[in-house]
């Protein structure tokens, strides 16, 4: 989930969460008060989980196969897209895969991010050894609206400035505390200026895509998380969040083989993997 989506969720609980602790206020009519904004907290969690929870248990309970195009479908689980073909069942999965955060030259980083990107082609080179089956790593770019990325990052200054100046006011303001806080300021700040000088901020999602195949649907879908699984160890030498992806997200990777989504989908998925 997205930011938005956090914050929107939070204020929606928020707002029953008041409703619950007045109920008594209602009068005769509290319980039913009481029902509908518990009603309204499983709803709000069933409709932001439904892509990776929901829905797939759903097709696996009915036993449901989802049919993304012409010979291609998606098992009850909502973890592959497979395609038989001669009676050989292939199966495709997805793992995200963002390696690093994309890094502003002027930007000062310490020791340790230093020796990671100057090790990071050796590290490469060594995953692919280690890798004996085809794999695919994707990368999905586009470049972001300026003012929009300067408002967030204008946002996210003031906030930590208020904080500093909260820091700076108390009795025993901590050294460790301003130092850290005057850093990211500082690091922000570089974002900035860098836009004021008519740069453009650039969007990137990464994942990894492998097939497998069986001469049933089940051999197939059990090499494939052996694959997925082995992918997953050797990328942990980077510093990369990996996570398999099933449900919606998984028809839209599929898709996206063949076209690209519209912008604002694909906002959307940016944000996921922010």
């Amino acid at each position: 989930m997205d930011e938005n989506t956090l914050i929107f969720m939070a204020f929606s609980i928020f707002a029953i969460m008041l409703a619950l602790m007045n109920f008594g206020a209602y009068g005769g009519i509290g319980i039913i008060v009481v029902f509908v904004a518990i009603i309204g907290i499983v709803l709000i969690f069933i409709i932001n989980y439904a892509d990776f929870l929901i829905f797939p248990l759903f097709t696996k309970l009915l036993n449901i196969k989802v049919l993304l195009a012409k010979g291609y479908y998606v098992p009850k689980g909502g973890e592959a897209v497979i395609k038989v073909v001669n009676g050989i069942y292939y199966a495709t999965g997805y793992l995200t895969a963002n390696i690093f955060n994309y890094v502003f030259t002027a930007e000062h980083l310490n020791a340790e991010e230093e020796a990671k990107l100057a090790e990071s082609p050796n590290v490469w080179e060594r995953i692919l050894m280690n890798i004996s089956f085809p794999f695919k790593f994707n990368i999905i770019s586009s470049a972001e609206e300026v003012q929009k990325f300067r408002d967030e990052l204008e946002g996210k200054r003031g906030v930590l400035e208020y904080h500093l100046s909260k820091e700076m006011e108390s009795q025993t303001p901590s050294q460790m505390v301003v130092d850290e806080l005057q850093s990211k300021i500082n690091t922000l700040q570089t974002r900035i200026d860098r836009l004021s000088a008519g740069e453009r901020p650039i969007n990137e999602v990464m994942y990894i895509e492998t097939t497998s195949f069986g001469v049933s649907e089940k051999e197939a879908l059990d090499k494939l998380s052996n694959q997925l699984e082995h992918l997953q160890t050797v990328f942990g030498s980077f510093d990369i969040s990996i996570n398999r992806v099933i449900g919606r997200e998984l028809h839209m990777l599929f898709g996206m083989n063949y076209t690209l989504q519209p912008e604002s989908e694909m906002s959307e998925m940016f944000a996921t993997q922010k």
